[in-house]
């Protein structure tokens, strides 16, 4: 077994990777190899990536009391920070795939053996807590506007929202809030969970080279952010059944920006 390591990797000293410059049709190429992954077994994607809009409904129907009707939003919304960590399985099945290794859906789930686990789950316990910071302050945020008292029914709060000068206030910079929490994920996270899948680096240089890939691409990683945003906003529109197909394109398209944006190790990860 692998020893235990998180900020540096296997060999218990920081990697430094090498990153490339690319352009928007590079990303535009990506998804239409994410689109290739996702064709090649539609069936076995599909159904790994029920979990994701199972989980939507399941937010927006315990969100549907007036109690907790203010985090609808934000739940729903922020559940995209931990998209990233959520689409590990399907970076996975495009490694393999790249490899010609056998790509069912099973093997989605073989990053629990990955030596690199404990970086990639510090990662992910990185994001979540962006992810409970982001609903705190949403929160917060409400209640600075409309007080600590829950709306009255589901007509009274959407009234509120969309006919009043303080709703609307709550619309624009609430967005303004949640676009600097995605450009902190985007930062620290592009290319970070694949690269600890391909290279057992730690999670300091995971998170080092995703913002070095952002220093070195910021048009194009914008305008990476951006192509994401409005796929999941369109996969979210069918009560949030089109990210059954749109996170599966995202999660091995982000493989092969990853293989764009970072050059390949002198000794890659043995094929297994």
């Amino acid at each position: 077994m692998a020893s235990f390591h998180v900020i540096a990797g296997a060999s218990e000293t920081l990697e430094h990777t090498k990153v490339r410059k690319i352009g928007v049709s590079d990303l535009f190429d990506a998804l239409r190899r994410g689109v290739d992954d996702f064709m090649v077994k539609p069936s076995h994607i599909v159904f790994l990536c029920l979990i994701y809009p199972v989980v939507g409904v399941v937010l927006a129907v315990w969100t549907s009391g007036a109690n907790a009707l203010p985090l609808l939003f934000p739940l729903v919304s922020g559940f995209a920070l931990i998209g990233p960590f959520a689409a590990i399985g399907l970076y996975e099945i495009s490694r393999r795939r790249e490899a010609g290794l056998d790509a069912s859906w099973r093997h989605a789930f073989e990053v629990r053996s990955s030596p690199a686990l404990p970086a990639i789950a510090a990662v992910g316990i990185m994001l979540l807590a962006i992810f409970i910071a982001w609903l705190l302050t949403a929160k917060i945020f409400y209640e600075q506007l409309f007080g600590p008292e829950p709306p009255a029914s589901l007509s009274g709060f959407v009234a509120e929202i969309f006919a009043t000068g303080r709703g609307w206030t709550l619309i624009a910079l609430g967005h303004a809030i949640g676009f600097v929490f995605a450009v902190v994920v985007l930062c620290t996270t592009v290319v970070a969970f694949p690269l600890l899948l391909d290279r057992d680096v730690g999670a300091y240089e995971a998170i080092h080279t995703s913002i070095r890939v952002v220093l070195a691409n910021p048009i194009v990683m914008a305008v990476w952010g951006l192509i994401v945003a409005l796929g999941l906003i369109v996969g979210s529109l069918p009560v949030f059944a089109g990210l059954a197909v749109v996170l599966p394109v995202l999660g091995h398209a982000t493989w092969h920006v990853y293989r764009k944006v970072v050059e390949a190790p002198a000794a890659p990860r043995p094929a297994n």
